[in-house]
């Protein structure tokens, strides 16, 4: 009787299938090569979007005539810096840039001390009305800058300050300080209690508590009050333009409104001068830029 002898191993096409890797899975949380495409793309565009309109205002700031920007593929073929030269030259540039500087650092200076001390306050202490001030900080920005002009100007001018940079230093930081106010006030939150403590125990008193020991760690929601107030104060116009009457005091904002008239408008000097006007403020933010992120987010944890 015959036997037939069963192979005791299998073939190696069998073998060479069952020693393949599983199809690898996704962890939770990771995106697919598809949806990290389609998210670059889509940030790629948003920022070609953001930066076109500076691009831009560089573009139309090389045309040598005040015209060129209605003829844009014209400028091209004859681009020159002249304009940048004649405002630097001819213009008061450096009179608009020192009155600038003055009233945005005035303002950031002031309005962070004031909204640090308050937003201090009401996140540590618990005095009558603590609750109500914050609301009353809030209800201040409800108002328009056109209700608000008239009675500023007969305060100022009863005070004698009307066409001086405390003036409009104290104008600004009224409209820098409830928001910086709030956005501090969470961040202390954030900033645990047994810090405050600690120092009482060293024998700190709460100032010096508050300015050697809170402060510093606070220093990225200050940097966020600071480059608020900062923009705040550089870039505004209605204010500067009716409390500032001299025009070696004109700011920026206002400054730009020269080269505009009833019947005149100098736009490629204009568009020069808004390039060169970006430059302290791009300055400022890249040494703030470190911490606003952080300063953004971190007063979000709570309320």
């Amino acid at each position: 009787m015959s036997t037939t002898a069963v192979p005791t191993t299998a073939p190696a096409e069998q073998v060479t299938g069952s020693a393949a890797k599983p199809p690898r899975t996704r962890r939770r949380g990771e995106r697919s090569r598809a949806a990290s495409a389609a998210s670059h793309g889509i940030l790629t565009v948003a920022s070609l979007v953001a930066l076109f309109p500076v691009a831009w205002l560089v573009y139309l700031s090389l045309g040598p005539d005040k015209d060129d920007y209605l003829h844009p593929g014209r400028i091209w073929s004859k681009m020159t810096f002249d304009n940048y030269a004649f405002v630097l030259q001819h213009t008061n540039f450096f009179e608009w840039l020192k009155s600038s500087l003055i009233v945005s650092l005035g303002t950031t200076v002031i309005g962070v001390l004031v909204a640090a001390t308050t937003g201090y306050a009401v996140s540590r202490m618990r005095f009558p009305g603590y609750r109500k001030l914050m609301w009353v900080l809030l209800v201040t920005q409800m108002f328009p800058i056109a209700v608000l002009i008239v009675p500023m100007y007969q305060i100022l001018s009863d005070l004698q300050l009307v066409d001086s940079y405390l003036g409009l230093v104290l104008v600004y930081c009224s409209t820098a300080v409830p928001y910086c106010a709030w956005l501090l006030k969470g961040y202390f939150d954030t900033i645990p209690f047994e810090i405050d403590e600690a120092g009482r125990v060293d024998g700190l008193t709460p100032f010096g508590t508050f300015f050697r020991l809170i402060l510093p760690l606070a220093r990225p929601g200050l940097a966020v009050a600071g480059f608020y107030s900062f923009i705040t104060a550089f870039g505004e116009v209605a204010f500067a333009s009716t409390f500032m009457l001299s025009d070696t005091k004109y700011t920026f904002a206002v400054g730009l409104q020269s080269f505009v008239s009833e019947h005149d408008a100098q736009r490629h000097l204009m568009a020069a001068t808004a390039v060169l006007v970006a430059i302290p403020v791009s300055a400022f933010f890249y040494l703030v830029q470190k911490n606003l992120v952080t300063g953004l987010t971190a007063g979000g944890t709570k309320g």
